[in-house]
């Protein structure tokens, strides 16, 4: 299976499915997300897989079981690679911005957290060295953040930016254009990751895959 760019359609699709989230709109148009989308997903995950591991594509279908938003489909279409949820994470993701990719602790619970603080109390300055360069490189510095301090550190904590993070990530965004839909968007996505590599190797390092049950 060779990777040639993402479906003529793939966009239109997502545009569609934004306006319209439905089961009809899914049936109608099931086969467009399955040439342009999916299979070329699949396609690029094979491609990046020697480099960076085995990964999985994520499912069309939004959990609604415990959702104020009621709609079934997911409004893009999301592939990660990882050791283990929270511990570094490469993401890619196709929706009607374009194509995003992404890397860090995209999650942590509660054992995940408590070593992210005491890393990031004890070692923040390498986190910060990390962050800097990639934000220099076109990187937008995302995550869940608290609004107030995490306890026990102290008002002038030098990273105190970086504590009050529940989450860390990274993501950059490429809106729609030609490339999306050629063999070129292989080198962008690998490009990005590379550029991940010490970021994840940090999370890897620092925050690790979690002990206790997924909630």
């Amino acid at each position: 299976m060779t990777f040639d760019g993402f479906g003529e359609y793939a966009i239109d699709f997502y545009d569609g499915l934004v306006l319209d989230n439905s089961k009809a709109y899914w049936d109608d148009n099931k086969e467009t997300y399955l040439r342009d989308v999916r299979a070329p997903m699949e396609a690029l995950m094979l491609a990046l897989e020697k480099e960076f591991g085995e990964g999985k594509i994520f499912r069309p279908y939004r959990d609604v079981r415990f959702a104020k938003d009621k709609t079934p489909y997911k409004d893009h279409c999301g592939a990660v690679i990882e050791k283990g949820r929270g511990g570094g994470a490469y993401y890619v993701q196709l929706s009607p911005e374009g194509l995003m990719t992404g890397g860090g602790s995209f999650h942590m619970q509660s054992d995940q957290l408590a070593r992210y603080r005491a890393s990031v109390d004890a070692h923040g300055v390498l986190l910060r060295k990390i962050v800097d360069k990639l934000l220099k490189q076109g990187w937008q510095l995302a995550g869940d953040v608290m609004k107030s301090k995490p306890r026990g550190f102290a008002d002038d904590h030098p990273h105190l930016d970086l504590l009050r993070h529940r989450s860390i990530y990274v993501r950059k965004v490429w809106e729609p254009d030609d490339v999306l839909h050629e063999p070129g968007c292989l080198d962008r996505v690998c490009k990005s990751w590379r550029q991940l590599r010490e970021f994840n190797a940090w999370c890897e390092d620092h925050v690790g895959v979690s002990e206790q049950p997924r909630r």
